[in-house]
C-alpha cells in the first residue's frame, strides 16, 4: 500500500534519478564557469580603468531592452561591482593614518 492511500501512487522523484543528478552536476558546473567568466570580464574593466558604472548600466540596459540572455550577466555584474567597490573602500581605510 502506497503513502497516499489505495490507489494512489507516489509521485516521480527526479532528483534520485541518476540521469538528472548529471543534468543538475553539468548546469551547476555550467553556470560556475559562466559566473567566473562574467566576474573576470568585470575585473579585466576594473583593471584597465573603464567606467564600471557604465558597463553595468549598459547591461541593464540590454536586458530591460529585452536581451534575456544577459540577464544572468547583469546579476553577475552587479554582485561584481559591488564586491570591487567594497574591497576599494577597504584599501582606501587601510592606506589612512589612524588619527
Amino acid at each position: 500500500m502506497s503513502p497516499g492511500g489505495p490507489g494512489r501512487e507516489q509521485p516521480l522523484r527526479l532528483s534520485v534519478l541518476p540521469e538528472f543528478r548529471l543534468v543538475i552536476s553539468f548546469l551547476q558546473r555550467w553556470n560556475f564557469i559562466e559566473r567566473a567568466r562574467f566576474e573576470r570580464q568585470l575585473w579585466e574593466a576594473f583593471e584597465r580603468g573603464d567606467d564600471l558604472e557604465a558597463l553595468v548600466e549598459e547591461c541593464r540596459a540590454a536586458v530591460a531592452a529585452g536581451d534575456a540572455g544577459r540577464a544572468f550577466q547583469l546579476e553577475v555584474w552587479t554582485f561584481t561591482l559591488a564586491r570591487i567597490r567594497r574591497i576599494e573602500r577597504m584599501m582606501r581605510d587601510q592606506q589612512r593614518p589612524p588619527g
